[in-house]
């Protein structure tokens, strides 16, 4: 009777063993699909397990092997090699917005916020979102991804899928303007990008709705192209509503569904 019992909790304790790792799998596939990576700040052995478990605004799933070095306080995993140093024929050239600075409309479906883009600081970032913005790239996507960590606070937007990849035929570089301090204030608009790759941009972007601390990769930082001018309680407002159920507790898709009406710029 012993015998059958310990035989029977040692089955049930493979089942359970065996679930978990399915279960680690289906995250790391769910994972797979996000363009990018950022995670909260923190300290040592803590903050590389924040990078590999948080997400991130940006890049592609750690491995099961990452996650186990990322448990044992290793290094952080090595980045992704970076394309080639070189832009497509697709994407507009730098000298469109150098010197340059556009304002407009985010319009969303929760609200409007008024925003500025500078050509000076980031001209290369500049020109491909007021080339977007002109062709009305953006018109109906969504905002798929919120975080509400006590210092990690971002709204992303601009996949094209709506689930958070990129296009892989429409990537450019380099980073400009990245923050020396890893600090994103309140109303920054930055871009997202695959991790460890300085050529890693792409549509999406993120608008900072409270001071945000981003660790930089091996790449360096994320392209801050511009900022929110007025309606950043619009973002406020969407992350207050918390995050849709079965995501993680502060990161994840907004609970209330995020839209583009529009994106204007002149």
């Amino acid at each position: 009777m012993a015998a059958s019992s310990r035989s029977a909790r040692e089955a049930k304790r493979r089942v359970q063993q065996m679930e978990a790792k399915r279960e680690l799998r289906r995250d790391q596939d769910r994972r797979r699909k996000r363009d990018n990576i950022v995670a909260a700040a923190g300290g040592g052995a803590a903050l590389v397990l924040a990078l590999v478990l948080q997400l991130a605004v940006f890049s592609g799933n750690p491995s099961e092997d990452d996650f186990k070095a990322a448990e044992a306080g290793l290094e952080s995993p090595t980045a992704s090699p970076s394309a080639a140093a070189s832009n497509g024929p697709d994407i507009p050239k730098p000298e469109t917005a150098a010197g340059k600075m556009f304002t407009g409309t985010l319009a969303l479906n929760r609200g409007s916020l008024g925003v500025e883009l500078d050509g000076t600081k980031a001209p290369q970032t500049a020109a491909v979102f007021k080339s977007l913005a002109d062709q009305g790239f953006y018109k109906g996507l969504s905002c798929h991804r919120l975080t509400t960590g006590e210092s990690f606070g971002v709204l992303q937007c601009g996949s094209k899928s709506g689930d958070g990849s990129g296009d892989p035929a429409y990537t450019w570089g380099p980073l400009e303007n990245t923050p020396a301090d890893n600090k994103y204030p309140a109303g920054t608009i930055a871009v997202a990008r695959t991790g460890g790759n300085a050529y890693g941009n792409g549509t999406q972007f993120f608008i900072v709705y409270k001071d945000t601390q981003i660790p930089a990769d091996a790449a360096g930082g994320y392209t801050v192209v511009g900022k929110v001018t007025s309606g950043l309680d619009v973002v406020s407002k969407i992350a207050a509503a918390g995050i849709k159920p079965g995501s993680s507790a502060t990161d994840g898709a907004p609970k209330e569904p995020v839209t583009i009406d529009s994106f204007s710029l002149k």
